[in-house]
């Protein structure tokens, strides 16, 4: 089982900080496994197999919109969070389940797919490529994980209400011929972010 903490909306950098000091804490105690769930001030991040390059919109608009662009150390390529987006932060001792990045990978891409089956919304993953898709072309949620010492860490964005024209300031994940959707837009319902928070902590409830 795990510990869930919610942490609303913070800043992207201070969420960074407080994760890193649970990590700390699970790796030299062992004691627990902790699903954080917050959304963040929109900001762009790339991870460590990522590039620049990928962020298209112009360094002085970002600096006036007051969106930060911050390279961290998860997988992955570069992507975008803001408000109406759930990120979730597994910090999981992969001991206390299975040893093996891979698997919990998987884990987590189908707890999201059977989340989403709740609002009817028919998902899957695509070959190649971590995270969740809707009919193979638009992603909805975005994963980038990184493990040390078998512990977790950074993890997944959900899309849920968020405003989508955002992921035009970069070419998301890296993947130029694909787009991004939210659960709002493949419902074309209003969607209240506290349920699906809700739903999302069920889900995961499920396979771990």
């Amino acid at each position: 089982m795990f510990q869930v903490e919610n942490w609303g909306l913070i800043d992207y950098e201070e969420a960074w900080a407080r994760q890193m000091e649970l990590v700390k804490s699970v790796q030299e105690k062992r004691d627990r496994n902790v699903l954080v769930l917050c959304q963040h001030p929109t900001v762009i991040t790339i991870g460590k197999n990522g590039t620049s390059k990928n962020v298209i919109a112009n360094s002085n608009f970002l600096n006036m919109m007051g969106v930060k662009v911050i390279d961290i150390d998860r997988g992955g390529d570069v992507t975008l969070h803001n408000p109406g987006q759930i990120v979730g932060y597994p910090i999981f001792n992969l001991s206390s389940y299975k040893e093996d990045l891979h698997w919990f990978l998987r884990e987590i891409e189908q707890a999201i797919i059977d989340l989403l089956s709740v609002y009817n919304i028919e998902s899957e993953r695509v070959g190649g490529m971590t995270g969740v898709w809707v009919e193979s072309k638009r992603k909805i949620c975005a994963m980038g994980m990184h493990c040390s010492r078998w512990v977790t860490y950074h993890g997944f964005a959900l899309n849920v209400n968020n405003n989508l024209r955002e992921f035009d300031y970069i070419v998301p994940c890296g993947i130029e011929d694909k787009g991004v959707t939210s659960i709002e837009n493949e419902t074309g319902t209003v969607i209240v972010l506290d349920n699906v928070v809700n739903e999302c902590i069920k889900s995961f409830e499920k396979h771990f």
